[in-house]
């Protein structure tokens, strides 16, 4: 039994046992979504036009759970893969012309998703603690799901993956509509709690709540590493 996917069990599945969880290591891929300069430095980007607005103070708690848990979880997620020599992969909001012409239409509208990073900026970068290490792969995306718009899911079969395990932010969003996207393809996904942030955890917890076993298994880093383990 995994505590996680116990806690974020929806209305669906209540009185039910869940199954066991089971994967091939050597078929299974981290994806790393939208963990970008411009959405996560708090000296930066998104943040500075925050308090200039005068908004700031709303999303501190989202930046404390980036700093606290999400990234350290990350990186420690990262490494396992790493260490164990598993495809690690990334997606990332990033438009190739400078006038974003070639985002879509959501990107393009005015407000909280409206943004325009180009490939090249330094806001569009993953930061630093996550940065893409040579041989993994980078998926630039002009919408908000990792799967819609880009060759990601073709990328995994050629690589002959069946399980992603993904992160990122935000929950709601990005995460979500990527973690749908894979799932209708076919993927096996796990959705990891503590490497994910919504800009509210109320938001967050009924986005995974809604996810769970249906679209994906949601675990914690310490869930999702011990499955992997128990199925090398």
């Amino acid at each position: 039994m995994y505590e996680t996917r116990e806690r974020f069990k929806s209305f669906y599945y209540l009185g039910q046992e869940l199954p066991e969880i089971t994967l091939n290591p050597k078929k299974t891929a981290l994806l790393i979504v939208d963990m970008q300069n411009e959405f996560v430095l708090r000296d930066f980007g998104e943040a500075l036009a925050f308090k200039e607005m005068g908004i700031w103070d709303s999303w501190i708690p989202f930046h404390d759970r980036l700093d606290d848990l999400v990234i350290p979880n990350t990186v420690k997620l990262l490494d396992f893969f790493r260490r164990s020599e598993m495809p690690v992969t990334y997606g990332r909001i990033a438009c190739y012309l400078e006038d974003g012409e070639d985002r879509s239409p959501v990107q393009k509208t005015e407000g909280w998703n409206g943004m325009l990073l180009h490939v090249d900026s330094k806001n569009a970068q993953m930061i630093d603690e996550l940065a893409p290490r040579k041989n993994e792969v980078v998926v630039n995306k002009t919408t908000d799901s990792v799967t819609t718009g880009t060759n990601y899911l073709q990328l995994l079969r050629f690589m002959g993956i069946e399980t992603v395990v993904v992160t990122g932010i935000v929950t709601d969003q990005c995460v979500a509509s990527t973690v749908r996207g894979l799932a209708d393809d076919g993927f096996k996904v796990i959705c990891v709690e503590d490497c994910c942030a919504a800009g509210s955890m109320e938001l967050h917890d009924a986005e995974l709540k809604i996810m769970n076993v249906i679209y994906c298994d949601v675990l914690s880093a310490a869930e999702t590493m011990e499955v992997i383990k128990k199925n090398m």
